[in-house]
């Protein structure tokens, strides 16, 4: 079983309302999709979502405004962070772009990471064949990048079992680096500059291995 972490940057014209909001306005910096439930025959989903924000109201008042979302509810983390639960009305685009994974047999791990251009980093895990024809398949104007490819063998009983070898080389670099000292002493570039990455893919990189490590030692 294989595995392919993809950083897709999607035309404005698939976006759904709150990812050109997250593109077109400097509100967020960082969201996470972390679980979604889709019932089959229903027109309706459920979704969580993580985001980070320079304003929270702002963000609110764009969720508020999206037709499709029928209600929602939100928990504040501070003063720049919240989750929102919420429910919408499945849009067409989303409903064609579910359907290429179930056609390949594939599933998607989450989270699924947005930066602030609103574009998307995922996992995917499934067959080598089917992994290649789905990158292969998504439409042309979907800029593309494969991050990492590998096998899915991760053990899950050790805190560091759900990182991918990818995100344990950032985490490893990053505390080299003095990253995680305090007061710290490396940046987030010089991190990125180890890695030989974009800032954006260390800081993606660096937030799932957080996560996932923070989530072990919780208990959850």
């Amino acid at each position: 079983m294989k595995y392919c972490t993809l950083h897709l940057r999607q035309p404005d014209r698939l976006l759904h309302p709150m990812q050109r909001f997250i593109r077109n306005e400097d509100v967020v910096s960082y969201e996470e999709l972390l679980a979604w439930s889709v019932r089959p025959g229903e027109p309706t989903e459920y979704e969580l979502f993580y985001a980070e924000v320079a304003d929270a109201d702002r963000y609110l008042a764009a969720v508020e405004g999206v037709e499709s979302i029928r209600w929602y509810r939100h928990s504040r983390v501070g003063d720049d962070s919240l989750y929102v639960f919420a429910c919408q009305e499945t849009r067409e685009d989303d409903v064609a772009f579910r359907r290429a994974f179930g056609r390949l047999e594939l599933i998607v791990v989450p989270p699924i990471v947005y930066d602030e251009d609103a574009a998307m980093t995922l996992t995917v895990v499934g067959q080598e064949a089917d992994l290649g024809a789905l990158v292969e398949s998504l439409p042309a104007d979907v800029e593309v990048t494969v991050e990492e490819v590998g096998t899915y063998d991760h053990p899950h009983a050790t805190i560091v079992g759900g990182l991918t070898d990818r995100q344990l080389e950032a985490v490893e670099a990053a505390t080299r680096l003095g990253y995680y000292d305090v007061p710290r002493t490396a940046s987030l570039a010089a991190v990125a500059g180890a890695l030989d990455c974009a800032e954006s893919t260390a800081s993606t990189l660096l937030r799932k291995a957080e996560s996932s490590v923070m989530s072990h030692v919780v208990g959850r």
